[in-house]
């Protein structure tokens, strides 16, 4: 299995954003983790189109948009044109969940969905065909720096075991609370894409990238 590292700027230095992006890519991470935060589906309210469209100017990132704001179909098209490479919506924040899968494809992205911690897999389960990875939120969206919710280890279980049944070709995503030890469980429950802010964004960011690649490795896997 390929294991991708998906640092998330929700944590970074945003008076030294594109300085800590070019060091990113410099240790090797190829894919940047954008959250999007509209302050009504979570609370909180991060950044949009004119980040995202700065950042792309600089860098050769793989930019994975999470969006976590209602009604996310409004918007597709203009995260693509601000340079999006995928995008990622919310199952509960979507009217017509299907619509919006079929927009993305169409917009021509990688297409995601995302579920909170209380949202079951069955609710998505049918789904799995049309989408290239399914996001795991492991934290309750909207909010930075929160311990890992161990409840969420056997949903990623449980979606790994259904992908595998079904012989799909999809990914799993998981963001919130990733530590070292929290690594190891989400990748052992059946985890590739491995969203990390904090850890990845405290202290020497070129050592912690390279130090998370270092332990995907060491679990049986290739880095990307």
């Amino acid at each position: 299995m390929v294991y991708r590292l998906c640092p998330s700027i929700l944590a970074a230095d945003f008076n030294r954003l594109g300085e800590q992006i070019r060091t990113l890519e410099e240790a090797g991470a190829k894919w940047l983790h954008i959250d999007v935060m509209d302050g009504d589906f979570v609370p909180s309210i991060s950044f949009g189109m004119p980040v995202i469209k700065s950042i792309r100017k600089e860098s050769g990132m793989f930019f994975d948009v999470h969006l976590m704001v209602m009604a996310p179909e409004r918007y597709i098209q203009d995260f693509v044109r601000c340079g999006a490479d995928s995008i990622t919506v919310h199952a509960e924040a979507c009217d017509d969940l299907e619509q919006a899968i079929e927009l993305i494809r169409d917009a021509g992205v990688r297409v995601g969905i995302s579920i909170k911690p209380a949202t079951p897999v069955n609710d998505i389960s049918h789904l799995l065909r049309d989408v290239d990875h399914v996001l795991v939120m492991t934290v309750q969206p909207g909010f930075g720096g929160q311990k890992y919710m161990d409840e969420c280890t056997e949903k990623i279980r449980e979606l790994r075991e259904l992908i595998e049944e079904e012989d799909l070709d999809v990914d799993i995503q998981v963001d919130g609370g990733i530590n070292d030890e929290t690594l190891e469980t989400v990748i052992e429950a059946g985890a590739n894409l491995i969203v990390a802010g904090s850890y990845v964004f405290r202290g020497d960011l070129g050592e912690n990238v390279r130090h998370i690649r270092r332990k995907m490795e060491k679990m049986g896997g290739e880095t990307d």
